[in-house]
């Protein structure tokens, strides 16, 4: 078989972050590469350019169709983003655009295709909105079924002036959606109704409350469905919830570090992913650099730290692993690379393979 397809999501034009940074990005687009297992090496296979800002990159349940999110704050006249859709050629790597749709809200950051693939799920990042896109039997776009808007604000008056939903998350159900929102603090619970596209407040818990500045991120399901962890950028933590998957509700059961004891830096947490086993969770600490890895006791649901590898840039703002679990793919958005490493199975713990790949800006790393 031929080496697995890696696409890479990036920063093609300057982006104003929520922080006041300009970031100029570098990206040409959306950016593929063939990875050799055996080696570790990413060879350049293909680049689709003329995409602005594809950060964020999801594939139907299928692998036929890629969606990505076009992180800007105007789109045909009016303050939103856009999501674009687009045919993979499985031999090449190269895609065919089918069409683009306002997101409704202004640079979406995340998106995510539901079970049954025919909607995409969208976080609208600074204008604090959540969209459900259908998606049409030629996996083109549709016009939105439903868009939601949060409201409120946490205690950082820089980064939680008002809400920022990060992520979207779809339990494996597909009947329960979660919103991490950085601005409010709140993991936001809905019901997800997959036949018409559309959430609607989950009636046994509507959202959960996670520590002051806590600046919830991104959430991910157990692989056996009974627990979930949230990794909190603003204070460089993970927490575990024991999940309840006939009531759609979460009960906090711990809140660890992402960073080592003794760490004095300034680092705030991106990506986090649960090992197809269930018994490693990863996390990324942006100034730390580094991937921080913990075990997991899949009976309690708990966490201990095992270790930290450093992702050899600046700023991983995305990592991967393969879908079984043995390799590791990091993009270091402010060095401009990624790196690839070999996951011990037995220990969780990833080693550099000794290669790199140069991509301007990265942002999303993801396995066909």
């Amino acid at each position: 078989m031929a080496d697995p397809l890696v696409f890479v999501g990036t920063y093609s034009e300057p982006i104003l972050f929520g922080t006041g940074q300009v970031l100029q990005g570098k990206g040409a687009g959306i950016h593929v590469f063939r990875f050799d297992p055996v080696t570790g090496v990413l060879a350049a296979a293909a680049v689709v350019q003329g995409v602005r800002n594809p950060s964020y990159i999801a594939f139907d349940p299928a692998r036929r169709f890629l969606y990505c999110v076009n992180e800007f704050k105007q789109y045909e006249g009016k303050p939103s983003g856009a999501v674009s859709a687009f045919r993979i050629d499985r031999a090449s790597g190269t895609l065919a655009h089918l069409n683009s749709k306002a997101s409704h809200g202004t640079d979406p950051c995340h998106l995510v295709v539901d079970a049954t693939g025919r909607h995409v799920l969208v976080a609208n990042f600074a204008s604090g909105s959540v969209c459900v896109l259908p998606i049409q039997t030629d996996g083109a776009l549709g016009d939105a079924s439903q868009v939601i808007q949060h409201e409120g604000a946490g205690i950082d008056p820089t980064r939680q002036a008002g809400p920022h939903p990060h992520a979207v998350t779809i339990d494996g159900a597909n009947r329960f959606v979660f919103v991490p929102d950085l601005g409010i603090d709140k993991v936001m619970i809905y019901a997800f109704d997959a036949a018409t596209g559309t959430l609607s407040p989950n009636p046994e818990q509507r959202w959960i409350a996670t520590a002051p500045g806590a600046g919830p991120r991104q959430l991910v399901m157990h692989p056996a469905g009974n627990f979930a962890y949230l990794i909190n950028e603003l204070n460089s933590t993970v927490t575990a919830y024991r999940y309840n998957q006939a009531r759609g509700t979460l009960a906090e059961l711990q809140t660890i570090s992402t960073l080592p004891a003794g760490f004095a830096g300034r680092s705030t947490c991106a990506e986090v992913q649960i090992a197809p086993s269930g018994r490693f969770l990863y996390g990324s600490n942006r100034g730390h650099d580094s991937i921080a890895v913990f075990a997991i006791d899949c009976s309690s649901g708990l966490m201990c730290t095992c270790g930290h590898e450093s992702t050899r840039g600046r700023v991983p703002r995305h990592f991967i692993l393969s879908a079984d679990g043995t390799h590791m793919v990091a993009a270091n958005q402010d060095t401009d690379d990624l790196y690839t490493f070999r996951v011990d199975p037995a220990t969780g713990l990833p080693a550099w393979t000794g290669h790199r790949a140069h991509v301007g800006t990265p942002v999303c790393v993801q396995f066909l």
